[in-house]
Order: structure tokens, then sequence, then C-alpha cells
């Protein structure tokens, strides 16, 4: 039995599903072999599936990646099962060989090629929860981190309670905000240096 010329990793294709939102995921390629291997990627769902890049070249001892995005389904399939399945073709290619080379009857068994194939199944799991609302003793109530702030300066009747503006230097208007008081001494500076003699 020929040895494996590729390591897959991971074995599955896992996607977050969300109903109307694509999802992807990346699957890394191992060249075990001393020499250039050409690999190709193929479903069973075609249009259901963008695979970046579907064809390449992996030098001896290296690793290369692909993408694989689903796209936005509209229902979400019974127990979020699917049977999907992708699978990855190799086979050795001469030394040097580009991916511009490579063409679909480098994969074609004809006797004398090895081409060698590994099935992945295609793997969907719920999103996460959402962390904006945390159930507690059956209610739903805000979590403490993305509660809005509420304004502490509210007099009992309803209105707002600011300060007037203090006047400063030269009838600059200060205000609390740090930043606000830099440009308007930036300003007043500015307008002292214009009028330098």
């Amino acid at each position: 039995m020929t040895t494996e010329l590729l390591e897959i990793q991971p074995s599955e294709l896992k996607f977050t599903f969300e109903v109307k939102k694509q999802s992807s995921c990346s699957i890394q390629l191992g060249n075990k072999s001393d020499q250039y291997v050409a690999y190709k990627v193929k479903t069973t769902s075609p249009k259901k599936y963008c695979v970046r890049p579907n064809i390449g070249v992996i030098k001896p001892n290296a690793t290369c990646d692909f993408t694989v995005t689903m796209q936005a389904q509209r229902v979400a399939p019974p127990d979020l099962h699917c049977k999907d399945k992708f699978l990855i073709q190799s086979t050795v290619i001469p030394t040097g060989t580009t991916e511009e080379e490579i063409t679909s009857a480098m994969f074609s068994r004809d006797g004398e090629k090895n081409i060698q194939e590994r099935k992945l199944k295609v793997v969907l799991i719920s999103p996460p929860p959402s962390p904006v609302l945390v159930p507690r003793n059956g209610e739903a109530k805000q979590d403490p981190y993305t509660a809005t702030t509420v304004q502490k300066d509210k007099v009992k009747s309803g209105a707002e309670n600011i300060p007037p503006p203090l006047k400063g230097v030269e009838g600059v208007e200060l205000t609390k905000d740090k930043d606000e008081v830099r440009a308007a001494n930036g300003v007043k500076f500015l307008q002292i240096l214009i009028s330098w003699p």
C-alpha cells in the first residue's frame, strides 16, 4: 500500500450555521512526501459552496490552506444535519510544476497515475448564544456588560441639570470636557500668534 501524500487538518468541515448568513472554514493540507503534489477539491453541492483555491501545488514537506465558504441558506436543515461531502484528490507531479499548469487530466485515473482521494464530511454547528440578553429566573434581563449607562444628572422633575458654561481668561468658555478645553485654548493660542507683531 502506498503512503498517504497529504495530511489534512481538520478531518471535517465545520460551519457555524445561521439562516441567511455565509459561513467559512479553512482546511490545511500538508505534503508528507519529498515530491511536488497537486491537489484538487470537489464537492457534492458545487452551487452551495465556494472553494478558494480549489486546485494547487504543495512543495515537498510544505503546507497550504484553502477556504470553503458556504453560501447563505434560506432555511436550516432539520437538526442541522448535512449530507454534503468534499473530495480532496492528490497526485505527484513533476518538480517545478505551477498552479497554472495543473489540468483536470492530471487527476483522471488512467492506470499509470497514483491518484489519492480523501472524503471530508460537512458538520453544521449552532452559533454561540447572544451575549446581549441573559435569562435569569425565567426572565430575559439585560447583561450588565452591555447595559446602557443612565444619566446621573437628572433632577426629579425630569429636566437635565446642566451647569452653565464657565468663563475663562479673556472670554474663553470652559467646559468639563478636557478635549474641548484644549481645543478652545488652542484656538485662542493661534489667535495670539497671528496677532503677534
